[in-house]
């Protein structure tokens, strides 16, 4: 925090259910909590709804959008976790770079960073309260309205990946202008890494001012990273926010809440992520739930990993599934969730299925062992 001291808000209701906490602090639960990545999402027609008259960044610059979204998935499901809706891209923006959603297309940078010159235009200096207190004000909005029903997470991209959107200026199946800065201009990408770094730890930390309860990152293209480069342009910046983050969280009396990194298709990293200081390790679908407990250790909170595509199957499946999954990681010290995000054509009831059957196979689990 720079500058003035941050209105912390005060007086959020109880919370009720805290067992998605419990988990990823690796305490005792009577179930294995559930949420899903992207719950806020066009498959739920009232998001759509909600969404359609406004431009999407519009939408996340709105608390009062954002705490709707938030809340219409847990009108829906007994889920264990709310995230707040907002789009990690909401990042660059802060460092002055313009994105705009093109639909059909996706997130898309008119002027994408091409040259090493190129970082001069970002702002050096970022204000977190002042370019992204819009997201501030949904989360502290979203506590209130929850009224204590379940946690509330805040969420950023991890620098790689803000990275890689920033120099391809949205989507790519190779990320091959972003990896080609990583071998032509190491030291650029390394001050580039820096910055989104340290933006990125006062954005989490202003996160859990404004009542957050836990916080996810998101390195979702790490899989187009061997283990080398990850381990030169990923980790090392994954572990400094999680350092900065609890040192920042003490220092400012706030809350140390629990943090989950995701890193999509990094299994080679598995066991230098479960040292890296995050309490809860998510995973996607192409990892098996006994490697990843073998590979990550006692001390650590598994969050995933069913493939979102299972949600296509019929219900009774959808069952086998869960309860499959949940005999592989067992039900404690773990958080279920889907591999990936849910897509924009699933069907609602799919998603009901999914997250009854971890609650009640759980609790099935746990009765009988």
């Amino acid at each position: 925090m720079e500058g003035g001291e941050r209105l912390v808000p005060k007086g959020f209701p109880k919370l009720k259910n805290d067992t998605f906490l419990r988990a990823a602090r690796g305490e005792e639960t009577e179930h294995t909590p559930v949420w899903c990545m992207r719950q806020a999402g066009r498959y739920l027609p009232e998001f759509r709804e909600t969404r359609a008259a406004q431009d999407f960044f519009a939408t996340c610059r709105s608390p009062k959008l954002c705490c709707e979204l938030t809340l219409q998935p847990l009108r829906r499901f007994p889920l264990d976790a709310a995230i707040i809706f907002s789009d990690i891209l909401v990042v660059p923006q802060a460092l002055g770079m313009e994105v705009v959603m093109v639909p059909g297309k996706g997130p898309t940078f008119p002027e994408p960073l091409k040259e090493v010159e190129d970082l001069l235009k970002l702002r050096q200096k970022v204000d977190v309260t002042a370019e992204l207190g819009y997201v501030f004000q949904a989360i502290t909005l979203t506590r209130h309205s929850l009224e204590g029903k379940v946690p509330l997470i805040g969420f950023s991209g991890a620098p790689w990946t803000l990275m890689s959107y920033m120099i391809e200026g949205g989507g790519s199946t190779t990320m091959s202008k972003a990896k080609s800065w990583l071998y032509r201009h190491p030291e650029a990408s390394h001050q580039l890494l820096r910055l989104l770094a340290d933006v990125v730890t006062d954005y989490l930390v202003g996160q859990v001012a404004a009542g957050a309860q836990a916080l996810q990152l998101f390195e979702s293209h790490a899989g187009h990273l061997g283990p080398e480069q990850f381990q030169e342009f990923a980790l090392p910046y994954i572990r400094d926010i999680a350092r900065g983050v609890k040192s920042k969280l003490k220092a400012e009396a706030l809350p140390l809440v629990p943090m989950i990194v995701f890193a999509k298709d990094a299994h080679y990293a598995l066991s230098d992520l479960a040292q890296a200081g995050y309490e809860v390790v998510g995973l996607d679908w192409t990892i098996r739930p006994q490697e990843a407990r073998a590979q990550t250790g006692k001390n650590i909170t598994l969050q995933g990993n069913l493939d979102p595509c299972a949600l296509y199957a019929p219900k009774e499946k959808i069952g086998e599934l869960v309860k499959k999954m949940l005999e592989g990681f067992g039900t404690q010290r773990y958080i279920a969730n889907l591999g990936h995000g849910l897509y924009p054509d699933m069907n609602p009831e799919h998603v009901g299925a999914f997250v009854e059957a971890v609650h009640a196979h759980s609790r099935h689990i746990n009765k009988h062992s």
